[in-house]
C-alpha cells in the first residue's frame, strides 16, 4: 500500500497535483459516476423541455449539444478542484482564448446568432417566396450561417443570416393568399356599366380567382383623358402571377369585343401657318 501511495504522490507532483492519494482517486471516481448520472438526468429533462417547445424544434440538436458540453465542462472543473488543481488560471486562460476566437470569428458568430434568430422566430421557411433587403426569391434552405434563395431567373443566392435577421422581410406565402389590385383606363365615351361588364366577363372566365372575398370593380379616378377603374381580387399565393398575366391579356381582348377604348397619353400638335 505504501508503494502505491508513493507512486500516486510521484504522479501527482508530475501533473501538478499535490497530495494525490488513493482516497482522492476514489472520490474522483465516485464524482465521475454521480456526475455522469446527473448529466443524463438533466439532459433528459432538457430534451423533454425542447420537445414541448415547438419554436426551437429546428435547433434542438444544437441546444442539446451545447448544454451537454457545458455540463461536462462543469464536472471537469469540479474534478480539478477535488484534485487540488488551480481552476482559476484555467478559467482565465479559457476566457482569453474564447475572446480571441470570438474576435477572429466575429462574422461567423454573427451569422450563427442570426441563424438562431431565424430558426426560432421562423419568419419564412423552405418554399416561401420572400422579398428582403433587395432580394426576391424562393427560400431553398435555412442553414445556421446562410439562407439559400432561388430567384425566378434561376439564380442561387447565399445570404448571410446576420443580414437577414436585421432586415425587413416580406413573406408572400405565409398567409396562404394574396390580394391583387389592378388598374385599367377607359375612354370617357364608354359607360361605367359597359366597362364593368367587360371586366367582370374576364374575372368570371379566369381560373384561380377566389370567390370569397368576391372580386370587385370600382371607378377609382377621373383623369385628364380617361377614367381609371380599380379591379380588386384575391388569389392563392401560388396562383398570383398566373392570374395577373391572364387578366392583363383578357381585359384588353374583352375591351375590344365590347367596344371600350383603352386610352393612352398622347400629344396633339397643331401647326399654324402665318
Amino acid at each position: 500500500m505504501e508503494t502505491i501511495e508513493e507512486l500516486l504522490q510521484t504522479l501527482g507532483r508530475t501533473v501538478g497535483v499535490e497530495n494525490l492519494t488513493l482516497g482522492a482517486l476514489l472520490r474522483v471516481a465516485v464524482m465521475v459516476l454521480v456526475g455522469w448520472l446527473v448529466i443524463r438526468i438533466l439532459m433528459r429533462m432538457v430534451d423533454r423541455l425542447l420537445d414541448k417547445s415547438g419554436s426551437v424544434a429546428s435547433i434542438k440538436p444544437y441546444i442539446h449539444t451545447a448544454v451537454h458540453v457545458f455540463l461536462w465542462f462543469l464536472l471537469l472543473l469540479m474534478l480539478a478542484g477535488t484534485l487540488g488543481l488551480e481552476t482559476t488560471s484555467v478559467i482565465a486562460l479559457l476566457s482569453v482564448a474564447g475572446l480571441a476566437v470570438s474576435m477572429a470569428m466575429q462574422n461567423t458568430l454573427s451569422n450563427l446568432a442570426g441563424g438562431l434568430v431565424l430558426l426560432v422566430t421562423k419568419p419564412f421557411g423552405p418554399g416561401d417566396y420572400v422579398e428582403t433587403d433587395g432580394i426576391s426569391g424562393t427560400v431553398a434552405a435555412v442553414n445556421m450561417s446562410y439562407t439559400v434563395f432561388h430567384t425566378p431567373d434561376n439564380k442561387e443566392i447565399f445570404v448571410p443570416n446576420s443580414q437577414l435577421s436585421a432586415a425587413k422581410i416580406i413573406n408572400y406565402n405565409r398567409l396562404g393568399r394574396r390580394r391583387m389590385d389592378l388598374t385599367f383606363t377607359a375612354s370617357y365615351d364608354a359607360s361605367t356599366a359597359q366597362v364593368r361588364t367587360a371586366i367582370q366577363e374576364v374575372l368570371s372566365a379566369t381560373l384561380g380567382i377566389l370567390d370569397d372575398p368576391a372580386p370587385a370593380v370600382y371607378l377609382s379616378e377621373y383623369q385628364a383623358s380617361s377614367i381609371q377603374y380599380l379591379v380588386r381580387l384575391w388569389t392563392l399565393s401560388g396562383d398570383y402571377w398566373d392570374v395577373y398575366y391572364a387578366l392583363l391579356e383578357g381585359v384588353r381582348e374583352s375591351f375590344a369585343r365590347h367596344g371600350v377604348e383603352m386610352t393612352y397619353d398622347h400629344l396633339n400638335v397643331h401647326i399654324v401657318e402665318k
